[in-house]
């Protein structure tokens, strides 16, 4: 739980973006087996930078 907290914290911090939309797809990486907070962070960073 704690790495979903940081990406998502730092997701929105970095981009400004919502922060319920953030943690949905944070949430998403981290069922997906994804549980360090800087790959969470990077993932999301990446998927916003795109659109």
């Amino acid at each position: 739980m704690d790495a979903q907290r940081i990406a998502v914290d730092a997701v929105v911090v970095l981009t400004g973006c919502d922060r319920d939309a953030v943690a949905a797809f944070i949430r998403r990486l981290y069922l997906a087996g994804i549980t360090d907070p800087k790959r969470l962070t990077f993932k999301g960073l990446q998927a916003l930078s795109r659109g």
